[in-house]
């Protein structure tokens, strides 16, 4: 019998581990098993369970203690929770009239880069799909996505010419886990031009990973020149 590759054991562990915490199986403050025992429990390398701990400590479910061990995290006090929204419905509350052209739509193998950003295999095959969002007679917003086609097999078949890869996606494909990055940068070249703002411009990007049961679904980056976008998060204590 052919044992499975790393990278299918390490998102194996971490759908794993993740469905349990989800479930409330896994209750806040538990410890879970430690790294040699699932290692002993799945027969793969200690480097790969580590992969996958590191990966669901990055999205917050757990917390990696120094010689302690590993712990399912307590909910904080206070959380800011952002949506998965269409950027055609943020125009809309704009009243401003949406539109989207797509710039570059490709299918081919992981890069090295392509592996970093959306936990891709070597020899995953990707949809890489670059658009540009208008807002009435300016640009909006510049996405650059990547889809797996594992996980989204019907990508391969979009041209997204009518309905934009992410309002795709939100209709077409279910997700268990998402997690946001937000962060200001300067525009670089590729993004003035197509944002038409200057070189080195203040823009806001936010960067999107999600998941199917561990398996990594999209990522995106989105970048909107500074002064047409911010984001609002209302929240309560629990």
């Amino acid at each position: 019998m052919t044992a499975a590759p790393a990278a299918s054991l390490h998102r194996r562990i971490r759908a794993d581990v993740e469905a349990r915490i989800l479930s409330g199986e896994w209750p806040p403050g538990r410890r879970i098993p430690f790294e040699h025992e699932l290692t002993a429990q799945y027969g793969c390398s200690r480097m790969t369970v580590s992969k996958a701990l590191t990966q669901l400590a990055r999205s917050g479910l757990i917390e990696r203690r120094r010689k302690a061990g590993s712990f399912v995290t307590h909910p904080r006090g206070q959380s800011a929770v952002l949506e998965i929204g269409d950027v055609a419905a943020e125009v809309a509350a704009l009243a401003l009239d949406y539109r989207f052209e797509v710039l570059a739509r490709r299918r081919r193998r992981a890069t090295r880069a392509d592996r970093d950003r959306i936990e891709a295999a070597a020899g995953d095959e990707l949809i890489a799909v670059v658009c540009r969002h208008h807002a009435g007679a300016r640009p909006f917003c510049y996405e650059d996505r990547l889809i797996a086609l594992a996980a989204v097999p019907a990508a391969a078949g979009q041209s997204f010419a009518t309905l934009s890869p992410g309002a795709w996606l939100m209709a077409e494909q279910p997700w268990t886990t998402a997690e946001h990055r937000i962060r200001a940068a300067a525009a670089d070249p590729e993004r003035a031009a197509a944002l038409r703002i200057a070189e080195g411009a203040p823009c806001l990007v936010v960067e999107r990973r999600t998941w199917l049961a561990g398996q990594p679904v999209t990522q995106v980056t989105l970048t909107y020149p500074a002064e047409v976008h911010e984001l609002v998060a209302r929240f309560a204590p629990r």
